[in-house]
């Protein structure tokens, strides 16, 4: 940062990598930051000069190209909460990702427990910001399966659009994948990412999602490089295509220390993939 220029606090919060811009809204609005030693809200702007604590711990203000940029593909499995810590103890995606030391993954968007499929998290706040925000009009893709006979109309009415309980909501495609009957997969691409959309949008013609699964965000394929419940890390020329999508200046992807290389192999290998263990239970 330069000690000149201010920036909202929300927005060096999460370029430190303490969580989402949102997420240091939230923590910012129940008192939980200071500036100066004063109880910071939300509206106020920082400068590097100024000492600003989060649950009282020192942050360390760094400039936006003093953000280490790395981003990992996930692929969750059903029943997998999007939440650093449930109250219930039930497995969060969060439980399976590689440790950071002084850095957060930080997710970018969400699947309800239901959904499977692609999450991306990263180290830099303001990437992550930029490919939620609905102003770059990332494109979201999912494989759907749908219960119950889906006629033209149907598809033309949720590609038109449709009014829901929080406002108008589209798809711009479908497009059938087979099967049959109750077993007639869809793949249909959203450009934002509302609560529950997709499931409401076929809801909206009558019809039930039976399996949901995002395959896309932007230009990262779920691929086989990562079974269900397995992470992988993309490469420079994966960050540096949603870099340019979200409007940011590339950045060298930093080579892992041996330390985190050895740390981040472990993490990789004490996790079984969840279809194991699932089989495991059933012998």
């Amino acid at each position: 940062m330069s000690n000149t220029t201010s920036e909202k606090l929300q927005k060096v919060l999460a370029r430190a990598g303490l969580g989402s811009r949102r997420e240091m809204e939230a923590a910012i609005a129940d008192g939980r930051v200071k500036v100066n030693g004063q109880v910071a809200t939300l509206g106020d702007r920082v400068e590097a000069r100024d000492k600003v604590s989060l649950d009282d711990r020192p942050v360390t203000l760094r400039a936006a190209e003093e953000v280490p940029r790395r981003v990992i593909m996930y692929n969750k499995p059903e029943g997998e909460l999007c939440t650093r810590k449930d109250p219930e103890g039930r497995r969060t995606v969060f439980d399976r990702l590689p440790r950071l030391k002084g850095e957060r993954w930080i997710a970018i968007g969400r699947l309800d427990i239901n959904t499977s499929g692609l999450l991306l998290f990263t180290t830099d706040g303001e990437l992550a910001n930029r490919l939620m925000h609905p102003s770059t009009q990332v494109e979201r893709e999912y494989a759907v399966r749908v219960m119950g006979e889906v006629k033209r109309e149907n598809v033309v009415a949720m590609v038109d659009g449709v009014m829901l309980d929080d406002g108008p909501a589209r798809f711009t495609d479908v497009q059938e994948f087979g099967g049959e009957g109750i077993n007639t997969w869809f793949h249909v691409v959203l450009m934002e990412g509302r609560n529950r959309e997709v499931r409401r949008l076929w809801e909206s013609q009558g019809l039930t999602v039976s399996r949901l699964k995002r395959v896309r965000y932007g230009n990262i394929f779920l691929d086989k490089r990562a079974k269900a419940g397995e992470w992988v890390e993309l490469s420079q020329t994966e960050v540096d295509d949603l870099a340019e999508v979200a409007g940011l200046e590339t950045r060298k992807v930093p080579e892992l220390t041996p330390d985190e290389r050895n740390r981040w192999s472990r993490d990789k290998h004490k996790r079984r993939p969840v279809q194991t263990m699932q089989r495991s239970r059933k012998r």
